[in-house]
């Protein structure tokens, strides 16, 4: 249960090999609809956004450099133009002022779709996002609906330093009243973005950068204007039948190059791409655990009241008499993020890390 830092020798650097190896983790064994057709996480976001707002005018974008510069990811590509800046609002570099009026319009009945450049600057509008967006429909006797999605990328990219680089998935799912939704492929992109924005609920949506200009194989169905998918269910990303490994975000491809290296050694891992994060799908975790009799658990974020821990806990609650094994909970290192390459990789999960993790669960660690 330490941080990765505590489980690691300290390494030389990245080699050419350890990127590859990297980038792999993000995209092999997909267990999707078969299909021809492949799309990039930022068209996915892109379209669903674009689909949502021609099928309600009441759907709005606003954030910084949303507009003309068309995001500082391009998610917003081409909206400006074809909605125009009354739908389409570039603010001030003022999260606290604009996060303000975006609760302030869904109360109204507006839908907005608030962009933060990084889910780290969503600390200066913390309050509006908490205390006025997730508390108010409780407060109001069910009154007041606050359907508004903040959305942007949160966790680690690459050598952006502390205060670029936090996983606020446990931090806003800690919270009543918030749902939290957490994509990994282009399919999950579409479908929850979708559900998000037709959600009366405030919906705290957090992307990956890294994972922006990856491409995955989509159906026809998530192709398809109506699609959405459920908030709260989780997906079987890959059967298996010896160990569950949960987790969600970007590493749901580092678990399923983790599951490829176990089968080679024998070993069935059941991967679960969690999606939502509040709520959870506790039925499916504690199913896949009743199942496989083990358990690791997987995040970016720091190892302490993180959602690993909360699986674990539920797991503990509600199916300790089917673990073989003590639950294995890998995190990123309880330190803030390097700056420094090596010490980046080493403070976050790793497809070897995940190995070893499920290896000493099913008893095969050296």
């Amino acid at each position: 249960m330490w941080g990765i830092l505590g489980r690691r020798a300290v390494d030389g650097g990245l080699s050419a090999s350890s990127l590859r190896r990297m980038r792999s983790g993000l995209v092999s064994a997909r267990s999707y609809a078969a299909g021809s057709k492949e799309m990039t996480v930022r068209d996915a976001l892109n379209s669903a956004i674009d689909e949502e707002m021609s099928a309600d005018p009441k759907v709005f974008v606003m954030g910084e450099e949303v507009g003309q510069y068309q995001g500082a990811y391009k998610i917003t590509k081409g909206l400006l133009e074809k909605y125009g800046p009354e739908r389409v609002y570039d603010t001030p570099i003022t999260e606290a002022g604009f996060t303000g009026i975006g609760v302030g319009a869904a109360y109204a009945g507006l839908k907005p779709v608030v962009e933060f450049m990084t889910f780290n600057f969503s600390m200066q509008a913390i309050d509006h996002i908490i205390n006025s967006a997730a508390k108010s429909n409780y407060m109001s006797a069910g009154q007041i609906n606050v359907p508004i999605v903040c959305r942007g990328p949160k966790g680690a990219a690459a050598g952006v330093g502390a205060q670029h680089s936090q996983c606020y998935a446990a931090w806003y799912a800690s919270v009543p009243g918030l749902k939290v939704l957490a994509p990994y492929s282009a399919e999950d992109a579409r479908g929850l973005l979708k559900a998000a924005i037709r959600d009366p609920d405030p919906v705290v949506f957090l992307e990956n950068e890294l994972l922006y200009g990856e491409s995955f194989p989509i159906s026809e169905e998530a192709l398809d204007s109506s699609f959405c998918l459920p908030i709260g269910k989780a997906k079987i990303e890959r059967e298996g039948k010896d160990v569950t490994i949960t987790t969600f975000s970007k590493m749901v491809g580092f678990a399923l190059k983790a599951a490829e290296k176990l089968a080679e050694e024998g070993i069935s891992a059941e991967v679960i791409n969690l999606r939502s994060i509040r709520p959870l799908d506790r039925a499916t975790i504690n199913a896949s655990v009743r199942k496989t009799s083990r358990l690791v658990t997987v995040e970016e974020g720091f190892p302490q009241h993180g959602v690993c821990a909360e699986i674990c806990a539920s797991v503990v609650e509600e199916s300790f008499s089917y673990l073989d094994a003590p639950a294995e909970r890998i995190a990123g290192a309880d330190v803030p993020m390097p700056y420094s390459a090596n010490l980046e990789r080493l403070a976050l999960p790793q497809v070897e890390d995940i190995v070893r993790a499920a290896k000493r669960a099913c008893f095969r660690s050296k």
